[in-house]
C-alpha cells in the first residue's frame, strides 16, 4: 500500500479542470415554478419596461427564472449573493424583486391570485369579516437600529409583521413596524388599509393585545365591530380559540419560508414583500393543484 502526500480535496486549484461544472439550470422540489404555476402567474406579472413606450432594453434573462430565482431565495432564507449559478446574477434577481417592490406589484399579485383561491372555494371575492394578530421577529444585523426595536414581553430585538386575514387565513393585508409598537397602536393602521381596501368588512376578532380604545376608534370611525376573543383563566394547557386559530395559522404559513423566519430586510417595505411572496408561492400551488384557474 503507498501513501501520497498529493492533494485530494476537489476545491483545490490543481484539481479545478477535473471537477464536474455545475448544471445551467435546476428544478427545486421546493421553490421552483411548475408549469401550471408559471401559467398562473405569468399573466399578473408586471409588463416590461421596454414595451411600456419609455424605451429601454429588453430583459435579458427569463421572467421564469428569475422568479425561481427569487422563490428559492424566500423558500431557503439564503443571502442574496448566495444564490446557485444556475440563477441569473444575484443583483439583476435582487433589482427585479426591488422594483416589483417599489411599485406594489407584489401585493397586486397576491390579491389577484387570493380573490381566485375565494371563487374556487365558492365564496365572494369581497370579504365581509376579518381576523387581525401580530408576531414579532427577531432582526439580523442587515437591519438598520432606527428600524428595529425591543418587544418586551416577547424579548425579541427585531421588527413585529401585524396581519389581517379573511374568515380562510387569506392575507388581506399586512403591516411592518418596529418590535417596540403595540398591538392596539399598529392595529388603527392596519384596520384603516383594511377598510381602505375592502369596504365591506364589518367585523373584525382580535385578541386581547387590541382590547380598548381601538375597539371603540374602530367602531366610531370604521363602522367596523371588534370582537376581544380572550383565553378564560380556568384553562389549562393548549386550545384552540375560536377564530383566533386562522390567523396563527396564517403566521405559520409564513414561517414556514425560512426568510420570513428572521427579519434580514434593510427595509420594512422589503420585509412585507417577502411576506406576500411566500403566500404567492403557498396559493399558486394550491391552484395548481385544482386546475381550476
Amino acid at each position: 500500500m503507498s501513501l501520497s502526500t498529493a492533494c485530494a480535496c476537489v476545491s483545490c486549484p490543481a484539481h479545478a479542470g477535473s471537477v464536474p461544472a455545475p448544471p445551467t439550470c435546476g428544478f427545486y422540489p421546493t421553490s421552483s415554478l411548475t408549469d401550471a404555476q408559471w401559467a398562473i402567474i405569468e399573466p399578473l406579472l408586471p409588463a416590461p419596461g421596454n414595451t411600456t413606450g419609455k424605451g429601454g432594453r429588453p430583459e435579458k434573462h427569463p421572467r421564469r427564472l428569475v422568479l425561481d430565482a427569487i422563490f428559492y431565495l424566500v423558500r431557503g432564507g439564503i443571502a442574496w449573493r448566495q444564490m446557485p449559478v444556475g440563477f441569473p446574477p444575484p443583483t439583476t434577481v435582487y433589482d427585479l424583486f426591488h422594483r416589483w417592490a417599489r411599485a406594489g406589484a407584489w401585493a397586486a399579485i397576491h390579491d389577484a391570485l387570493r380573490d381566485l383561491v375565494r371563487v374556487y372555494e365558492g365564496r365572494d371575492p369581497l370579504p365581509t369579516a376579518t381576523v387581525i394578530d401580530s408576531q414579532s421577529v427577531r432582526a439580523g444585523d442587515t437591519v438598520a437600529r432606527a428600524s428595529r426595536g425591543y418587544n418586551a414581553g416577547k424579548k425579541i430585538n427585531g421588527r413585529k409583521r401585524h396581519i389581517a386575514v379573511d374568515t380562510g387565513g387569506l392575507l388581506l393585508a399586512v403591516i411592518v413596524t418596529t418590535a417596540t409598537v403595540q398591538d392596539r397602536d399598529a392595529g388603527h393602521r392596519l384596520l384603516a388599509l383594511v377598510r381602505e381596501r375592502f369596504s365591506t368588512i364589518t367585523h373584525c376578532w382580535a385578541d386581547g393585545g387590541y382590547a380598548g380604545r381601538l375597539v371603540i376608534w374602530a367602531r366610531k370611525v370604521l363602522a367596523m365591530t371588534v370582537e376581544i376573543v380572550k383565553r378564560t383563566d380556568d384553562v389549562k394547557g393548549f386550545k384552540v380559540l375560536p377564530r383566533r386559530w386562522v390567523v396563527e395559522r396564517t403566521l405559520a404559513w409564513i414561517s414556514k419560508y425560512r426568510r420570513c423566519v428572521r427579519d434580514y430586510e434593510t427595509r420594512p417595505d422589503h420585509h412585507e414583500a417577502m411576506v406576500y411572496i411566500s403566500l404567492i408561492m403557498t396559493m399558486s400551488r394550491r391552484l395548481a393543484r385544482t386546475g381550476n384557474w
